[in-house]
């Protein structure tokens, strides 16, 4: 079984491990203190989700239209010229009373640029690592990302309640500095993983090949869907517990760390395909207990137990990259992260509005239960697809 240790010493792994982990940080710091601001100046529950999660939206059209520039771009220029994007964008937006109608058209020009980033992220682990420590490769950064979002969330939350919430978005456009700096200086240059120029209309025909087999759709839903659905859930933390949503994030953050750590280094591979779906119902279960009111403490202890469902998302990554071939890695892997991501932006804007008409937690109830008919959905019609090709590998 590959080892931590082997990972680290990898060439560029490093680097690119440190990037991400800048990144998911500035983020978390960023985003909390930018909610809160807009949280404050509006009162909306559903502006206030739609500040923290909502630049996902704007991945469902980058996903559509830039997405084939993935592999096609040198990576070391285009990780660190993102990052370096949202350097400037989130500075921007700690401008004293900068219009909330603004405030969105950043997050949106950001949500765009992410929508390609991930693609080349995760095409490029895909091209440093061998195969077989993929998923371990994975689980690392996403405990990277885990930790990150646990001290990124209680320091953004120190930032908010000691400086001020201006002071966490500034602090989160630091981090993304830092998150270029690291791609420039410790990434090889690589050539492009793919020939030929980017284009909206080769987005549209190489997403329409990945999505053509419906083993790969299935993959892709489940990596969109479920998980989504349960980030809305989570968007609504701020209106839920307005001093207290750090602490929820870092649960849930604390959650998933844990969840990939197991899933990335102990579960063997024998096992990944049974509990893909079981792992992924325990998302949602534990928000239904939000409708008897939880205080504080449960709430944290739920939160904590959901979020080890995320460890799913590694199992289901794991299926779909048997399904792609090597030289579309990177823009099947940025389809899948823009997908999420976008989802998520869905999750946030429709948890917001069933905040604004019941109430917070009736909104994480109704998505929990989404979640759950939806993994319940695939889980069958996976299946009827296993049932399906053993019949006709019987009449072979």
């Amino acid at each position: 079984m590959p080892r931590y240790r082997s990972l680290f010493r990898t060439p560029e792994f490093t680097p690119l491990f440190l990037t991400g982990a800048a990144h998911t940080a500035a983020q978390t710091v960023a985003g909390l203190g930018l909610a809160t601001l807009v949280y404050r100046a509006t009162g909306s529950p559903f502006l206030s989700a739609l500040a923290l999660f909502g630049p996902s939206l704007a991945q469902l059209l980058g996903a559509t239209t830039l997405l084939s520039a993935a592999d096609r771009l040198p990576p070391r220029a285009a990780l660190s010229g993102i990052a370096l994007f949202f350097a400037l964008g989130t500075a921007v937006l700690a401008i004293p009373a900068l219009p909330t109608w603004a405030v969105f058209v950043i997050l949106f020009a950001e949500g765009l640029a992410a929508s390609l980033g991930g693609g080349v992220r995760y095409g490029l682990l895909n091209e440093i690592l061998p195969r077989e420590e993929y998923l371990l490769g994975r689980s690392v950064t996403n405990m990277a990302g885990g930790a990150c979002q646990i001290g990124g969330f209680a320091t953004g939350g120190l930032l908010v309640a000691l400086l001020s919430p201006r002071g966490a978005v500034l602090v989160g456009a630091g981090l993304y500095l830092a998150a270029a700096l690291a791609a420039r200086l410790g990434l090889g240059a690589r050539p492009p993983r793919a020939a030929g120029r980017p284009s909206v209309a080769e987005t549209w025909r190489t997403n329409g090949r990945l999505l053509a087999a419906p083993a790969r759709r299935r993959a892709y839903v489940a990596l969109w869907v479920p998980n989504g659905l349960i980030v809305g859930c989570e968007s609504l933390f701020v209106p839920y517990a307005p001093e207290r949503a750090g602490l929820l994030f870092a649960c849930g953050a604390l959650g998933m760390l844990a969840g990939d750590t197991a899933i990335g280094r102990f579960v063997p591979a024998r096992l990944r395909e049974r509990i893909r779906f079981p792992l992924q119902a325990l998302l949602a279960a534990p928000f239904l207990l939000f409708a008897l009111d939880p205080g504080l403490p449960l709430a944290t202890v739920l939160v904590t137990v959901s979020a080890v469902g995320y460890g799913a998302s590694l199992l289901h990554q794991e299926k779909l990259m048997t399904l792609v071939p090597d030289e579309l890695s990177g823009h099947a892997l940025g389809l899948h992260t823009s997908g999420m991501l976008a989802l998520q932006g869905v999750s946030a804007a429709l948890a917001g509005t069933l905040a604004q008409y019941t109430s917070p937690r009736t909104g994480m109830v109704l998505l929990a239960l989404a979640s759950l008919t939806v993994t319940f959905l695939l889980a069958r019609a996976e299946g009827r697809g296993a049932g399906a090709r053993e019949r006709s590998t019987a009449e072979a």
